[in-house]
């Protein structure tokens, strides 16, 4: 299943060892939260993959378990905000 998101901002915590890609090594930082720009759910497992674009402007598969929310606001635009100026 895929779906696209509505204004969900997530920012990185890599799991050591965790599934590919590791977005600290794919163009992602964790100073900055990234907008998911949808998501898709293979399986019926836990496991599901955010579609973002990376600090490149590359479009990556993300598992949900390197991410965390930040915020919900639909009304941005923006594909990254930098941590430091979220309210989180």
């Amino acid at each position: 299943m895929l779906w696209l998101e509505q204004g969900l901002y997530v920012k990185i915590v890599e799991m050591d060892n965790g599934p590919r890609p590791l977005p600290l090594q794919s163009g992602f930082n964790s100073e900055t939260c990234y907008r998911a720009l949808g998501c898709f759910n293979p399986s019926e497992s836990s496991d599901a993959w955010y579609i973002l674009s990376n600090d490149r402007d590359e479009i990556w598969f993300i598992s949900n378990r390197h991410l965390r929310t930040v915020f919900l606001k639909p009304e941005l635009r923006e594909f990254r905000l930098p941590l430091s100026t979220t309210h989180h």
